[in-house]
């Protein structure tokens, strides 16, 4: 594993590698408010493993990149784009595979139509349409919307009241796996600890732009996996079929019974099923 610090700009990105330079690369893109811990260095080197090179980074405001004062984002979708190209362009990878989940599925949608040329296959987790979507499919359960409202009752500078609030959160985005307790307060406590501003992950809920590639999904010429958990409360699993309907070169992988989450219990699944995206099984 090695860390690299990327500049676009005055925005500072960090990112960790896994595997040989020589190899085809990987870029995990993560969702809203998490860092890159939430790919697990375990499923990092286990991709790695399969003849990947593998980057992971946090998006601004998480993790160790540029961050901002909680309030509003100083930044757009667009901006968060073009920092996944800063990237690439720092590692000097002329072309990757991208692998986004939720926020990080958007952010691919936008870069495969914004820089065709430099991505050359998708696969999109866990995610939605960037455009207009069946408008018959339920929206985010209330149940996430209900939890989100007492977020202002937590003490965001105390780690056991963090951890205890988001564990919570964590365990109603599962699915019907069992939940993983002691790796997701693993992880929290890790995300915690390490933000160079914690409370900065608010900022993504602010997040706008990139209207200007909106509902422009038949454009996308490259290969595109979608996974997709059949319990999903964030994105419903039917949204999966919106982006196989509107992708052209676009096949399902569904995961039965997995909610909104990276459960190690399809870690296997996952990879095999990116592996075998890749290379055009």
């Amino acid at each position: 594993m090695k860390e690299q610090l990327v500049k676009n700009n005055e925005v500072e990105i960090f990112t960790q590698s896994f595997g040989e330079e020589k190899n085809p690369a990987i870029l995990l893109i993560s969702g809203a408010t998490v860092s890159m811990l939430y790919w697990d260095e375990e499923f990092c080197t286990q991709l790695a493993a399969n003849g990947f090179f593998v980057i992971r980074f946090d998006n601004r405001d998480v993790g160790k990149s540029t961050f901002y004062e909680p309030g509003e984002a100083q930044y757009d979708i667009v901006d968060l784009t073009n920092d996944v190209i800063a990237i690439l362009d720092d590692y000097e990878i002329d072309q990757a595979h991208l692998v986004g989940m939720s926020l990080g599925g958007l952010i691919s949608q936008i870069a495969a139509i914004n820089y065709p040329e430099r991505i050359q296959t998708m696969t999109l987790f866990a995610t939605g349409p960037w455009g207009d979507s069946d408008p018959s499919i339920p929206e985010m359960d209330t149940r996430i919307l209900d939890f989100h409202s007492k977020a202002s009752s937590v003490d965001w500078t105390n780690e056991d009241s963090v951890v205890t609030y988001l564990i919570k959160g964590s365990q109603l985005m599962s699915g019907k796996k069992e939940f993983e307790r002691e790796r997701i307060e693993n992880l929290i406590r890790a995300e915690f600890n390490r933000a160079n501003n914690y409370i900065s992950m608010f900022n993504h809920a602010t997040l706008a732009g990139g209207e200007k590639f909106w509902d422009r999904l038949d454009e996308i010429q490259q290969p595109t996996l979608v996974i997709h958990g059949t319990e999903d409360k964030i994105w419903h699993y039917r949204n999966a079929s919106v982006l196989v309907r509107k992708i052209k070169k676009s096949k399902l992988l569904t995961l039965e019974g997995t909610g909104h989450e990276l459960h190690s219990q399809d870690w296997n699944v996952i990879i095999e099923g990116i592996k075998k995206h890749i290379k055009g099984d």
